[in-house]
């Protein structure tokens, strides 16, 4: 199976030494930014990938709020996989197939609202960390790019609404709660505040083993645990007229189960690699789904995040049957910039996405399938473990 394959693959070329695990390649950066002053962001103008907006936040924020927004769980390989899984994946480029101008076909429904491309920046949370305006940088950029916002559960609710441009279209991310009362109040609350749907956060049903986090004091050590079954779904779904959303999906049997449930669409996450290490990428959970049953791409609508930073990785999970992909530290690194910066992450990957398709024969990225796509073996292994 190619899932199978893809694992064993992997698993085969441990061979590699142990290295030092390294967060972005080397683009230039260093040597181009070399003389900017300590604390000093780099001219927006500058920026020519995502990747280069961490590259500014590692050289601006203090030391402690960047460990909060690199931080995994554990050993941090699921961290890290989220972004190397990518590259055991690789493009099958066609040629001589007459592209034209896939920059005009990017746009996308997501729960039937139309957006300008298939990424939406996704909760993160203490985006007031990264800039005074906080979460108001991201709305507006959203809005000035065209793509869906979902606000973190610590955001003001209130401020998103007051602040929201005509017609912009938000998922309000949500924990949930025993208290059917509190509940409830939450449910009118992102109702009464504009949101379109909810995004119910199901991949942290406890605290994870956050080492990193706990010696710089970012989170609580202990916390109680959150009972959601079935039965709990139907009953939020019950309360309120917006739709739920499964968010932290990890398994192929998860998505048949939320399928058959009627949930409208679930998104694949493992919560940034920050719940149980290990845990597999957004993109090998699409792999499994595709391998074992591809038909609930079709039955219920398939988002992804986690890991992604190019537009081959948009294009890997699309091949697959995600319908959009979202990101969360990349944005909120952009946000340094407040709306500026990111209305220009958000440039920048259409422009990726758009010419990648092109260099793999694509003029319409709606027609790309798995048949662009190949797994083989990677000719260095880039995980951690030997």
């Amino acid at each position: 199976m190619r899932y199978s394959y893809f694992l064993n693959t992997s698993f085969a070329a441990v061979v590699a030494a142990v290295r030092p695990f390294v967060d972005f390649p080397d683009s230039g950066a260093d040597l181009f930014w070399s003389d900017l002053a300590d604390g000093e962001l780099p001219a927006l103008g500058d920026i020519w990938g995502l990747n280069d907006f961490q590259w500014a936040a590692r050289h601006v924020m203090n030391l402690t709020t960047y460990q909060f927004f690199t931080a995994g769980a554990a050993g941090e390989w699921s961290y890290r996989n989220n972004l190397e899984a990518f590259g055991r994946v690789k493009m099958r480029p066609r040629v001589v197939r007459g592209v034209r101008t896939p920059n005009e076909t990017l746009g996308t429904s997501i729960l039937g609202h139309n957006f300008s491309a298939p990424f939406y920046i996704t909760a993160c949370g203490r985006a007031q960390l990264t800039h005074p305006d906080a979460e108001l940088g991201l709305l507006r950029g959203a809005a000035r790019a065209g793509i869906l916002y979902i606000g973190a559960a610590s955001t003001n609710w209130e401020s998103v609404d007051a602040n929201r441009a005509e017609g912009q279209v938000t998922f309000q991310q949500w924990y949930m709660s025993s208290n059917l009362t509190k509940v409830q109040a939450d449910f009118d609350r992102a109702k009464a505040a504009g949101s379109s749907a909810i995004a119910l956060t199901v991949d942290s049903p406890a605290i994870s083993n956050r080492i990193r986090s706990w010696r710089w004091g970012l989170n609580d050590r202990d916390s109680a645990t959150a009972f959601l079954d079935w039965d709990t779904y139907a009953t939020f779904t019950n309360m309120t007229d917006l739709p739920i959303i499964l968010k932290g999906v990890q398994t192929v049997e998860d998505v048949r189960e939320a399928a058959a449930h009627g949930v409208p669409a679930v998104i694949l996450s493992n919560h940034g690699g920050r719940g149980v290490d290990t845990a597999p990428s957004p993109l090998e959970v699409a792999l499994e789904i595709y391998d074992e049953e591809p038909e609930l791409f079709d039955q219920i609508e398939v988002l992804a995040e986690g890991g992604i930073r190019y537009g081959t990785d948009v294009l890997k999970l699309l091949a697959l049957g995600v319908r959009a992909v979202g990101l969360g530290r990349p944005f909120y690194f952009a946000n340094q910039y407040s709306e500026d910066g990111v209305a220009r992450a958000a440039d920048l990957l259409k422009h990726e996405i758009a010419h990648d398709a092109a260099n793999i024969g694509l003029s319409d990225i709606h027609d790309i399938n798995a048949s662009y796509i190949k797994l083989g073996l990677p000719s260095t292994y880039n995980g951690w473990y030997t």
